[in-house]
């Protein structure tokens, strides 16, 4: 397995828990909490499975540098910093909001949800965003 073909799999699991994010989110808002159950869970998975392979990445592999220098390496950092410390909370909010709800607590849920699911959305969007500028998009000088 090469660095490149693990991140790009970090990559799907980030755009695979997004999707499920937003899909969960349009089903509890139409009321469907067995659909938004479900979503919710494949997020979770998602998002763990994501992790696995970010941290198999880190321990096998030297980090990949951005190859952008100016304006485009400001906008990188700029993504990245806000990613990386919103990224340390992500666990929490997701694995507190999903015991809450397991818990029969929707009301401490919903509570903890208004601030957790759009920094996991926020983190899973610009998680890609890093990776593409990483793998796809280096612009020099």
């Amino acid at each position: 397995m090469t660095d490149e073909l693990l991140a790009g799999t970090s990559a799907i699991f980030n755009v695979l828990a997004t999707a499920c994010l937003l899909y969960g989110r349009v089903a509890i808002k139409g009321g469907d909490r067995e659909k938004h159950r479900v979503v919710m869970l494949a997020a979770l998975v998602s998002s763990a499975l994501f992790l696995s392979a970010y941290a198999g990445r880190w321990l096998f592999f030297e980090p990949h540098k951005f190859a952008g220098e100016g304006l485009a390496r400001g906008v990188y950092l700029a993504i990245l910093f806000p990613h990386m410390l919103l990224a340390m909370t992500v666990p929490y909010f997701a694995l507190r909001a999903f015991f809450l709800a397991r818990a029969g607590r929707f009301e401490a849920h919903v509570k903890l949800v208004r601030v957790g699911w759009p920094v996991w959305l926020f983190v899973s969007i610009t998680g890609v965003v890093v990776y593409g500028m990483l793998y796809h998009w280096p612009v020099a000088g």
